[in-house]
């Protein structure tokens, strides 16, 4: 039976521990080493935004079987949706995403973030469009 001394106790124990737990869940794992020639990107078109800074980029990025992005982040706002295959997207500060075919996703302006094909025998394949700031490059790896 527990007595009324240790309820404090047990329950700073039960908060620790949800805590963990939900933080655990919020970071992403270190992304193994880029493979060279393992992600293309093909730039179907580009469209100046309104005004003269940002513009609009339309490409579809190509992972190799079982082969990951480094992480990364864009000057911009990348909305993608998956073409073909599954994979993993991990965005820091937020849980992981199993994603298939048909499945979009958004990377905010700025934030680090990296994907993992997750089929042994196929490439996956990404449509993604970006509203970047056209002054910066369209992606900027991060260590």
């Amino acid at each position: 039976m527990v007595t009324k001394r240790l309820v404090p106790y047990l329950s700073a124990l039960a908060i620790v521990l949800f805590a963990s737990a939900a933080y655990a869940q919020y970071t992403s794992p270190t992304p193994p080493p880029p493979v060279p020639n393992a992600i293309t990107r093909q730039v179907l078109q580009t469209a100046n935004f309104p005004g003269d800074t940002y513009q609009t980029v339309q490409a579809i990025a190509t992972i190799a079987p079982g082969a990951s992005t480094p992480n990364h982040t864009h000057p911009g706002v990348e909305v993608g949706y998956v073409l073909d295959g599954n994979l993993d997207l991990y965005v820091a500060g937020q849980p992981v995403k199993h994603l298939k075919a048909g499945d979009s996703f958004v990377n905010p302006d700025g934030v680090a973030h990296w994907g993992k094909n997750t089929n042994a025998d196929r490439p996956a394949k990404i449509l993604s469009i970006y509203v970047v700031d056209k002054s910066k490059p369209l992606a900027s790896n991060v260590p």
